[in-house]
C-alpha cells in the first residue's frame, strides 16, 4: 500500500513536471528566436532563418541598435522612475489616510479612486491633450509635448491602483501600533514617517514594479503627449525600420535593450510582489 502510494505520488509529481518544462519551452521560444536573431548580421536575419543558429555572430546588430535607441531609453528613464516614485508617494499617504485615519465620506472617496481603476486611456486622451495644453500656456512651462507632462498623467493615472495597493496593505497593519503612537503624543505625519512607512516595503516594491512597467511600457500616451525628441523607448523601437528593407537583426536587439530595465526591477523587487500584492486580501 505505502509503496503504491509512493508510486503515485511520484507519477503525479512526474506529470506536473512535464507540464511545467512544456509551459517553459514554449514560453523561451519566443526569447530564443529573439536572441538568436539579434546577432545574426542583415544577409542571415530573415523570417524564413529566424529557427537558425547565425552562421556569422556578430554585434552589429546591438551597436546599431544601442545607437538609435540611446536617446529614447535615457527619456523613458526619465519618465518612469520620477513617476514611479511620484506615483509611491502620493499613493502610500492616499491609503494611510484611508485606511488608518477614518474621516466622513472615507469610503465614498476610496469607491471613487477606484472608478479611475476603469477608464480606459482611449477615453481621455482628447481632453488629457486639451488639459495639458492649457497648463502650459498658463504656467508657461512645456508640460505638452515634453517629458513632464507625460509624468504627470501617469501618475494621475496611477492614483487609483497605487491607493488600493497601499490601503489593501495598510489595513494589515494593527491599529493599536497607531492608537499607541497618538498615546505617545505623535500626530499623523509622525505616525506616518516612523511607524507606518517603516514597514511599507513590499506594498512600495509592488507599486514600483506595477507604475514603472506601466510607464516603461506605455506607447499610446507618449505619442500622443509627447514630441520626437521625448519620445520614450517603445516610440524609438517602433521606428526602427529601414527604408528597403526590414533591419530584422536590429529590432530584436533593440527589444532586448528596451526590456531590460523592467526585467532588472522584477529580479531586484519581485520577491515582494507577491507578497504586497496579496496584503489584505483576507481583511478589509
Amino acid at each position: 500500500m505505502v509503496a503504491a502510494a509512493l508510486g503515485r505520488r511520484r507519477a503525479a509529481t512526474g506529470v506536473r513536471l512535464a507540464v511545467l518544462i512544456v509551459f517553459v519551452v514554449v514560453f523561451l521560444i519566443p526569447i530564443y528566436v529573439l536572441l538568436v536573431t539579434s546577432f545574426k548580421p542583415l544577409t542571415e536575419a530573415e523570417p524564413s532563418q529566424a529557427w537558425n543558429l547565425p552562421h556569422t555572430w556578430t554585434l552589429e546588430a546591438w551597436q546599431a541598435a544601442w545607437e538609435k535607441l540611446s536617446p529614447y531609453l535615457l527619456n523613458s528613464v526619465l519618465i518612469a522612475v520620477p513617476g514611479s516614485l511620484i506615483s509611491c508617494a502620493l499613493g502610500s499617504m492616499n491609503g494611510y489616510v484611508l485606511s488608518k485615519w477614518r474621516f466622513p465620506g472615507a469610503d465614498v472617496l476610496f469607491t471613487l479612486f477606484l472608478f479611475g481603476m476603469f477608464i480606459p486611456y482611449q477615453g481621455v486622451m482628447i481632453p488629457l491633450v486639451q488639459l495639458l495644453v492649457n497648463l502650459s500656456d498658463l504656467t508657461g512651462l512645456q508640460i505638452y509635448g515634453a517629458i513632464p507632462g507625460l509624468v504627470l498623467a501617469h501618475v494621475v493615472y496611477g492614483i487609483p491602483i497605487c491607493t488600493l495597493i497601499f490601503r489593501n496593505y495598510y489595513v494589515t497593519i494593527p491599529d493599536e501600533l497607531i492608537e499607541a503612537s497618538r498615546v505617545d503624543g505623535a500626530g499623523m505625519l509622525r505616525t506616518y514617517w516612523s511607524v507606518v512607512l517603516p514597514v511599507s516595503g513590499p506594498a512600495i516594491a509592488v507599486v514600483i514594479i506595477w507604475q514603472f512597467t506601466s510607464m516603461w511600457n506605455d506607447f499610446l500616451f507618449a505619442v500622443f503627449l509627447t514630441g520626437p525628441t521625448s519620445w520614450p523607448a517603445t516610440v524609438g523601437l517602433n521606428n526602427i525600420a529601414g527604408a528597403q528593407a526590414t533591419p530584422y537583426s536590429q529590432q530584436m536587439a533593440a527589444a532586448v535593450l528596451a526590456s531590460i530595465p523592467t526585467m532588472l526591477i522584477y529580479l531586484v523587487l519581485g520577491r515582494f510582489f507577491m507578497r504586497g500584492l496579496m496584503a489584505g486580501a483576507l481583511k478589509g
